[in-house]
């Protein structure tokens, strides 16, 4: 509260300074509990009472600048959050009760939390500020709702409302939509919950983890030559047994503390495996994390390498990428895209941007 302002601020002045005031427009990613609804009901939307001058005064900046209001919407979290929630009305299919707000019916959680957005607008003067959506997705894993079926059914229910050029009823023309997110992020934070490192359409390595279609026969393509360390996994030693419980469990912790084990979690993946192979998902973790160093598979003589595939469907026991083998040369002349795409990530800009998918 006290820094957010200032920040957009001070950017949108420096942009000023640097002779882009006019091209490049500063916004400020809002999750969707800055406001709510008394009543249930979109009509009834409103910003936070605790923090509601201060949004006002983000949007005001925002709006005075020729800026637009970004906002993150995620359905998913609205049913993980609430056991009671309405599982349908988290998706597109038309499958959930409907919720009725006097003239307009909602079938879906998007449009009735977008529209809670716009309501709140109108009520504080700013009924025709343009929004975008910043971050809307699925997870895939770590948690009995994050799961590749409800990923697929949730994106292309999404995909094909912005295909079609369907907005909301309260906002007819679509939004620029922002999915969230291209791959996995094994070093996210998982303060939310562990599935907050498994929101990628993508797998770590480019592959696709669920086919989606983009509209005029286009779809997901996965990454093509990609180069992966030796086909060898680190795994727990048949002859280490578990005679010592206390040394196999601190040396489980040891790996899990530099390596993502998200996925051995309860409700995960790989959830199903047995202590044994429990202790070898872990070594093989961090055993890939160090890129397959000698050292990195010596978890007090508990360990072993193996060339047998110890994955398990659905449980994959990764093989991480040789990046050795993938360094790329970047001509003189285009240093820009990489900066480009630094400013995109750090300052959410907004350059313009056609309808559609981002």
């Amino acid at each position: 509260t006290q820094t957010t302002l200032p920040a957009l601020q001070n950017i949108q002045a420096a942009l000023g300074k640097a002779g882009l005031g006019k091209k490049v427009k500063t916004t400020v990613p809002l999750n969707a509990d800055v406001y709510q609804t008394d009543s249930g009901l979109p009509s009834g939307g409103d910003f936070r009472p605790d923090i509601r001058d201060l949004v006002l005064k983000i949007i005001k900046f925002i709006q005075d600048n020729g800026g637009i209001l970004t906002i993150n919407i995620y359905p998913f979290l609205s049913l993980q959050a609430d056991p009671n929630f309405p599982k349908e009305f988290a998706f597109f299919d038309n499958k959930a009760n409907p919720v009725v707000d006097g003239p307009i019916v909602y079938t879906n959680v998007y449009d009735a939390n977008f529209d809670t957005l716009i309501s709140a607008l109108e009520k504080n003067g700013f009924g025709q500020m343009p929004v975008v959506i910043g971050e809307v997705g699925w997870p895939t894993d770590c948690d009995p709702n994050a799961n590749i079926d409800n990923a697929r059914r949730f994106n292309q229910g999404l995909l094909d409302r912005i295909i079609k050029g369907q907005g909301t009823p309260k906002r007819r023309a679509p939004p620029d939509v922002y999915i969230f997110s291209l791959i996995d992020e094994d070093n996210k934070s998982v303060e939310p919950g562990n599935f907050e490192r498994h929101w990628g359409i993508f797998n770590y390595d480019g592959s696709i983890k669920y086919p989606l279609d983009l509209g005029k026969g286009k779809a997901l393509t996965q990454a093509k030559g990609v180069k992966y360390l030796a086909r060898q996994w680190c795994v727990l030693s048949p002859s280490a047994g578990v005679s010592d419980p206390n040394a196999l469990a601190q040396s489980i912790s040891q790996a899990c503390q530099y390596a993502d084990c998200t996925s051995i979690g309860p409700g995960s993946s790989c959830s199903n495996l047995d202590p044994q192979r429990n202790a070898s998902y872990a070594f093989n973790m961090y055993y890939q994390t160090m890129d397959q160093r000698k050292d990195a598979c010596s978890f007090n003589n508990l360990s072993m390498v193996t060339t047998v595939d110890p994955s398990q469907p659905p449980c994959r026991f990764e093989i991480m990428i040789d990046i050795g083998k993938h360094e790329l040369s970047v001509s003189n002349k285009v240093p820009a895209a990489g900066f480009g795409s630094l400013l995109l990530v750090s300052l959410m800009l907004v350059l313009g941007l056609a309808n559609g998918v981002h």
